[in-house]
């Protein structure tokens, strides 16, 4: 696009040679002027400002503890006069204690970014570069420091401008009188755009603009250069001091010589399809090529919500590179996911048995009491299991724990959740399950286990205590204690037996 606009430039160039100069020239100083203008009125507009919040700063030095106070003073600076979109009112700890108008909604919040933080960090009258406010805003602030009369530091008031709305610079800048192409536009000591005709270009940082780099620099000049977006401009231009801003007041240069030969009109009217033509095709191929990357970057962004791996799988990759990077971004996820997943499994389970450990046994508590569902509970371990560890040593005890808890897998339905709480002691628990039959299921397993030999360890026994939560009030771990003291008992009558928490 930037081609073809300089190749219709040229055409032009070529054809004023002779008395461009002259309209350039008129044009430059007449755009320098009325960029000193707008500077000298910006500048008033800003002293004004300024003596209007240092006012305000003056009579809450007294008055920061004071929330009515502190509201009403917002209220009035703000309906008083139209300079300001909004008015608040920050404290030393960066709290917005008042603000006007109320549908702001941001009272009470703490500003964090360093750039909301500017004023406060300064801690004298500022004009801000321009930030995002905590209500969403892209604005530039204007504050004043409140002191109190010991000297202390309060915090500020600001009026605040909003860049992308109509505000104080809409007025004073956006009145335009003439109607051939020119403009004004404002930027910031940092090169960003904080006025322009297309709200869509505010906030966006010019890194390439003659005209900008001179006037930041101090000079009040006129040139002629190309522009950001490759038209060629004659630019004047002015420095605000007071906030170091610039203003820019350009005309193109296409503009300012289209009268010097009829014939060019007809030249130009002639080659408008052709331009347009082909602007629409680099524009709608652009579009085309970038919106399978651009789809891809939103899923990428986004990648912590459920429902991007399906989002991305669905996204048209029509040429190679594009389908290379949708399928790289998906084999990523996959793995991720993967990992993810087991991680979690092993943070939940014993590595030796493969059951649930103490933190996946809690999960499961967790889930019965929420859905206040009735469970039983048996509590289980090896009797003298000291002796196979001190007889046979402990890589064969560890063959001893796994094989019992290969025989409790081989019990348990589905929905029952097994558990290794230490040691050699296990727990199971069963989800709508009464007393008597958890007591049957405890009986099945202790004699299978009994009946079992297991390699280089023989046989081994095991003592089992029986509980029931009903899913009521009662406190869960109480019914875990009651669990254990069944065991407890089951041991003292010798071990090799269930025991319920009725027979204690």
């Amino acid at each position: 696009m930037f081609s073809v606009l300089i190749t219709l430039g040229n055409s032009f160039y070529a054809t004023y040679k002779v008395q461009r100069d002259l309209l350039i020239g008129n044009t430059l100083e007449a755009n320098r002027v009325y960029a000193a203008k707008l500077a000298e009125m910006t500048d008033v507009f800003l002293k004004s400002a300024q003596d209007q919040l240092a006012y305000s700063a003056g009579q809450l030095g007294s008055k920061m503890a004071d929330d009515t106070a502190l509201m009403s003073e917002a209220q009035r600076l703000h309906r008083q006069t139209n300079s300001f979109n909004s008015v608040v009112i920050v404290n030393k700890d960066a709290v917005i204690v008042a603000t006007s108008p109320h549908t702001l909604e941001v009272k009470g919040l703490t500003l964090t970014s360093p750039r909301a933080r500017q004023s406060l960090e300064a801690q004298k009258a500022l004009i801000t570069d321009p930030f995002v406010s905590p209500a969403g805003n892209y604005l530039i602030s204007i504050s004043h420091p409140i002191i109190a009369k010991d000297g202390r530091y309060l915090g500020y008031i600001a009026g605040t401008i909003y860049l992308q709305e109509e505000n104080i610079l809409n007025r004073i800048l956006g009145t335009h009188y003439y109607h051939d192409g020119s403009y004004i536009y404002v930027a910031d000591r940092n090169k960003t755009l904080i006025y322009h005709p297309d709200k869509q270009r505010i906030g966006q940082k010019i890194s390439n603009n003659t005209a900008i780099n001179e006037v930041l620099a101090g000079t009040e000049y006129a040139l002629s250069m190309i522009n950001s977006q490759g038209i060629d401009m004659l630019a004047g231009f002015a420095p605000i001091t007071k906030s170091s801003w610039g203003v820019i007041a350009q005309r193109p240069k296409s503009s300012t010589l289209e009268g010097l030969d009829g014939h060019i009109t007809a030249v130009f009217i002639k080659s408008i399809p052709v331009v347009l033509f082909t602007l629409a095709g680099i524009w709608l191929s652009a579009i085309f090529i970038s919106r399978p990357l651009w789809q891809l970057a939103k899923g990428a962004r986004l990648m912590d919500k459920k429902e991007v791996q399906q989002d991305i799988s669905g996204i048209h990759s029509w040429y190679f590179e594009a389908a290379q990077l949708k399928r790289a971004i998906l084999k990523g996820m996959g793995l991720l996911n993967d990992r993810i997943s087991k991680l979690h499994n092993d943070s939940h389970t014993d590595a030796m048995t493969g059951l649930f450990n103490r933190r996946g046994m809690q999960q499961v508590l967790d889930s019965y009491l929420e859905e206040r569902r009735p469970f039983a509970i048996i509590t289980l371990d090896i009797d003298h299991f000291k002796r196979v560890n001190d007889t046979h040593g402990h890589d064969i005890g560890d063959k001893v724990i796994q094989a019992l808890a290969g025989l409790m897998q081989s019990h348990a339905r589905k929905e029952d959740a097994l558990c290794r709480s230490g040691g050699e002691e296990f727990m199971i628990f069963l989800p709508d399950t009464g007393l008597a039959t958890a007591f049957d299921v405890a009986e099945r397993l202790r004699l299978q286990v009994a009946e079992s030999e297991i390699s280089t360890a023989g046989s081994i026994t095991i003592s089992l205590g029986i509980a029931h939560w009903p899913g009521s009030s009662v406190v869960i771990n109480e019914v875990l204690k009651q669990a254990d003291k069944a065991l407890y008992r089951a041991k003292q009558q010798g071990r090799n037996r269930s025991i319920t928490a009725e027979q204690t």
